[in-house]
């Protein structure tokens, strides 16, 4: 992972916040984490997207709705990279 894209993970609070309600649960539909941090669903799809596409967040569609839950490896490689991103500061 790029460390343009580790800082763009990170930066919007909404999704750190995102990642610490994920952390609670195994999973949740985009209504359940939209209804949680008082925003749209498709604002806090949009935040799930780019979470997803930085491979930290998993999806599983069972319809009518999309569940996310956290990648714990990918998750863990995340923090070690930012880890050795701050000491280079």
């Amino acid at each position: 992972m790029s460390d343009e894209k580790l800082a763009r993970a990170i930066r919007a609070r909404s999704r750190r916040k995102i990642l610490k309600i994920l952390c609670g649960k195994k999973r949740k539909s985009v209504h359940e984490i939209a209804k949680e941090l008082n925003m749209s669903e498709s604002l806090a799809s949009r935040h799930l997207k780019l979470l997803y596409d930085l491979k930290l967040v998993g999806q599983k569609y069972e319809p009518p709705e999309k569940f996310y839950f956290l990648r714990i490896k990918k998750l863990k490689k995340f923090f070690k990279t930012y880890e050795e991103v701050i000491k280079e500061i």
